[in-house]
């Protein structure tokens, strides 16, 4: 079968099945994320190995070569829909909030880094990795914050405007800064075999700094460049030029700033939504993100996950999450209950804060392609970062109070404007 037909079929079984598995989620109580991830993972390798079946094995050309393979495509479409979902993010915050509990994500990020850090270097220890540089690793990959997942369930439940909602998000953009100065810090000292490169460290700093000192002076043309996007005459031009900015700070924040591409989205919707046009943007960019590119973010979740390959690491797997999990949740709400939010609140930020998602499993990848973790590590980790994605959706559901939407939508209830496509 030829390779272009071979995606066309691909992506008609993952979109249809993220769908239909979204609609039985919802109608059983949980957001329709939760069943998208698990679909993912029964069409992954661990179950029925949906890209290594026949029909969607490498093409091979006339001249018996091969082509190339489907899931190189399905993680680049994956990671536009991340990019995606993180915009319609940032242009659902409320920045006057964000401000107001700006201390309190701040030293929620910092409790919901070290606490998991030192939990993952426990781990490892316990199951006699070595501490320089399996077990430090171990302990980064679980400091990682995926605000996706939460973003996407908050959307659901109309929360995302909520002081918990502001301080979840917040304290994930601030985690994700953290948590990539740590794995810069750690990779220095693994390529130094331990002497630390002072200079090295300080140029990864200074190369965040600076794209955050840019993205937010540019920031302020964002505005008239979308009107003047608008008045252009042109089909969805207001649409286009949003994407091209979100896409330009994506690629800006981890090209040159060396941060996750997510956070460059995120910041960009964050200034859109403070625009008169923001209504307009949202009814333009949610039916391109949750028609195809969401879905498949989220299935292909699943699909990189491999619970095969966990072999006589069940015990440590099961560790590695346990830990996961409560360390990221006692870290981040610990300390928003001591700045000052009560007890369901500081919850709330908690759990909103345990999933790693697409994040851990970057930082994974790259100990994986590096040296410093093996195979059967990454396959925990992986395993680690589907688990905390799937039950964060849950444990959401549980603390913030149900939206007044029917099934397979949400309702953002603090926001003016129509509701918007799943």
């Amino acid at each position: 079968m030829a390779h272009l037909l071979q995606l066309l079929l691909v992506l008609t079984v993952i979109v249809a099945a993220a769908k239909l598995a979204g609609a039985a989620s919802s109608r059983l109580g949980q957001p329709a994320v939760f069943g998208e991830i698990l679909v993912g993972l029964l069409l992954g390798p661990t179950a029925l190995d949906l890209l290594g079946s026949s029909p969607f094995a490498p093409h091979v050309s006339p001249l018996g070569e091969p082509g190339p393979g489907l899931m190189p495509i399905v993680r680049d479409l994956a990671d536009i829909g991340v990019i995606l979902l993180m915009l319609v993010a940032g242009l659902e915050t409320d920045l006057a909030q964000m401000r107001k509990v700006g201390h309190v994500a701040l030293w929620s990020a910092a409790g919901g880094v070290v606490l998991p850090l030192a939990g993952g270097v426990a781990v490892a220890m316990a199951f006699g990795l070595p501490l320089l540089w399996q077990g430090v690793f171990i302990g980064t990959i679980l400091t990682a914050t995926s605000v996706s997942i939460s973003a996407q369930t908050l959307l659901e439940l109309g929360s995302v405007r909520t002081r918990e909602g502001a301080t979840i998000l917040g304290a994930a953009v601030i985690d994700d800064v953290m948590g990539i100065a740590l794995l810069s810090l750690v990779i220095a000292f693994a390529r130094s075999n331990g002497s630390l490169n002072l200079a090295g460290v300080g140029m990864v700093l200074l190369r965040m700094a600076v794209y955050f000192a840019c993205a937010l002076a540019a920031a302020r043309a964002l505005p008239a460049i979308a009107r003047w996007a608008d008045g252009l005459g042109v089909s969805q031009g207001l649409l286009a030029a949003v994407l091209v900015v979100a896409f330009v700070y994506a690629w800006a924040a981890e090209y040159l700033g060396g941060v996750a591409a997510i956070t460059g989205a995120y910041l960009a919707g964050i200034v859109f939504g403070q625009t008169p046009l923001k209504s307009r943007i949202d009814a333009g960019i949610h039916p391109l993100t949750y028609s195809i590119f969401v879905p498949v973010f989220f299935v292909a979740i699943g699909l990189q996950a491999n619970g095969r390959q966990l072999g006589g690491r069940i015990a440590f797997t099961a560790a590695v999450v346990l830990v996961a999990i409560v360390a990221k949740a006692i870290g981040a709400g610990g300390v928003a209950r001591l700045a000052g939010f009560s007890r369901l609140e500081a919850v709330r930020v908690g759990v909103g804060m345990v999933s790693r998602g697409e994040v851990g499993l970057i930082v994974a990848s790259y100990g994986l392609t590096h040296g410093i973790i093996g195979q059967d590590v990454f396959s925990a980790s992986v395993i680690m970062v589907l688990v905390t994605t799937m039950v964060t959706p849950p444990l959401l559901r549980l603390t913030f109070p149900r939206p007044s939407a029917r099934p397979g939508r949400f309702v953002e209830e603090t926001v003016a404007g129509p509701p918007q496509e799943q």
